[in-house]
């Protein structure tokens, strides 16, 4: 599947870059319209965009320290960008030994709403299927799972446990059934072809800060859903050829080289500084 920036999800991923301020003021809409154009996004996409998110209580209008109108990220979307942070810029290498936290659910067949729902947020997490009702996921992702699951009032239905696999099949043999892992080498190699040369270019010949900043966020864009589809498992149960983790070491490359090369860019729109139409 070719790479597709929506509106909605770059405006997502720009909040996460740069629109948390330390003291929570909106970014001015008008900022917002003109950071998003560079981007290819048009004036009525980013207003239709953020009413959607608004409706979900994600951003919350406010006034700028100027008088501007503005949107600032809810305290739900921040905990969520925060859960994000963890995975989207993780940089260890988890361990066979960390174990397994495990997801058994029972949803009554008048609430199958809910299952739906929580198979959907299992699967957004990494969780792999180790059998019906049964979910599994590497130990680290335990208290990113909780928080999801409570904030979306779904831990009545689950049971968590933490363990290890003691068999019958060997552990690869087991994680390549849980997973689809060819699904997921594709995503790493879509990753890898669509930035790979990005990164390439920017360490053959560094351009301004307008570039730096429209690479940056569509590199984001692109990764920060990556951790979410790949539960990043102990290597010696990915195959040999495994992409994940050269798409891991060129968005952090590029997260190191452009993040705030990019900021140069952009915070002068955020503090009213820079001329926005």
């Amino acid at each position: 599947m070719a790479e597709q920036h929506t509106p909605r999800s770059l405006i997502v991923s720009f909040y996460g870059a740069y629109g948390r301020a330390p003291d929570e003021s909106p970014v001015p809409v008008a900022a917002l319209i003109r950071l998003l154009g560079v981007l290819g996004v048009d004036a009525p996409s980013v207003r239709s965009s953020v009413s959607r998110l608004k409706r979900r209580g994600l951003l919350l209008p406010g006034r700028t320290a100027a008088g501007a109108a503005g949107y600032a990220l809810s305290e739900d979307a921040r905990r969520l960008l925060d859960d994000g942070d963890r995975r989207i810029y993780a940089r260890t290498e988890p361990k066979l030994s960390e174990g397994w936290v495990l997801a058994v659910f029972s949803v009554p067949e008048a609430e199958r709403h809910k299952r739906h729902l929580l198979r959907s947020r299992l699967a957004r997490l990494g969780f792999g299927t180790a059998a019906p009702g049964v979910w599994i996921a590497p130990a680290r992702l335990y208290e990113e799972t909780r928080n999801a699951l409570e904030r979306l009032e779904l831990s009545p239905y689950v049971d968590l446990f933490r363990g290890d696999h003691l068999g019958y099949a060997a552990t690869a043999g087991a994680v390549a059934r849980w997973w689809d892992l060819p699904a997921i080498a594709g995503l790493h190699e879509e990753f890898l072809a669509a930035h790979e040369p990005v990164l390439r270019a920017w360490r053959s010949a560094p351009a301004g800060a307008e570039d730096a900043y429209r690479d940056y966020l569509l590199a984001l864009d692109s990764w920060r859903r990556l951790p979410y589809a790949d539960p990043v498992l102990p290597a010696e149960l990915l195959p040999d050829d495994w992409p994940g983790r050269r798409s891991a070491e060129v968005f952090t490359a590029l997260h190191e080289l452009l993040r705030d090369r990019g900021a140069e860019y952009v915070l002068p729109f955020l503090s009213g500084d820079a001329d926005t139409p």
